[in-house]
């Protein structure tokens, strides 16, 4: 089975990724089928589309929009798979639903597209109750967009508001937005520091 203009993948793991260790213990940080911060967004490729060459071969390794995999209740209360669903385990996903990329045994992502990943910093601001500081973050994940504008992976950069989608990638916490999101390229009068709590996830 191939489609023509998506992807076919399959999650790694289970759909809801709503779980969390601590030393010992394992902790469910939300029971709400319907959150989408809880959706697992790690696939592997099954098959790739038919009428577009991309540099993702099957096997690889792909993070995807949480609605791909994500459940919900109709108005009737009835419990409804995403519109991505095929059969059993396997889903489609469209170009734009893929942000990152890399082979089974590779460990670095790639970017997909236009997108980037940012990670938060630390608020060090000691009178305010919010963790991390708004429109800051350092570039993680850049794409060829960024790097003719000279924006490396490190860089301390200013983002616009609202562009930011929360994704949690090896454990990490990061920002997924599009190049043009950047707005500024700080010089290196800030020092900031990541904000990297898994927890922080379920807050």
């Amino acid at each position: 089975m191939r489609s023509i203009y998506d992807f076919i993948i399959k999650p790694v793991g289970k759909r809801y990724d709503n779980e969390v260790k601590i030393g010992d213990t394992t902790l469910t940080t939300n029971t709400s089928i319907e959150s989408f911060k809880h959706v697992n967004n790690v696939a592997e490729v099954v098959e790739t589309p038919a009428a577009f060459a991309t540099p993702i071969k099957k096997g690889d390794l792909i993070v995807v929009h949480h609605n791909v995999f994500r459940v919900f209740y109709d108005m009737k209360g009835i419990k409804k798979n995403s519109r991505s669903f095929l059969k059993e385990d396997l889903f489609q996903c469209s170009l734009d639903q893929v942000y990152l990329y890399r082979g089974s045994k590779e460990k670095t992502w790639k970017s997909f597209g236009d997108r980037c990943f940012v990670a938060p910093v630390k608020n060090k601001d000691i009178l305010s109750s919010e963790k991390v500081t708004a429109l800051i973050g350092i570039l993680k994940i850049g794409n060829s967009s960024l790097r003719k504008s000279e924006i490396y992976p490190g860089d301390i950069i200013g983002f616009r508001p609202g562009s930011e989608w929360e994704f949690v990638v090896d454990d990490q916490i990061m920002y997924c937005m599009k190049s043009n999101d950047i707005v500024i390229k700080y010089g290196f009068d800030r020092n900031e520091e990541e904000y990297n709590s898994r927890w922080a996830r379920s807050n």
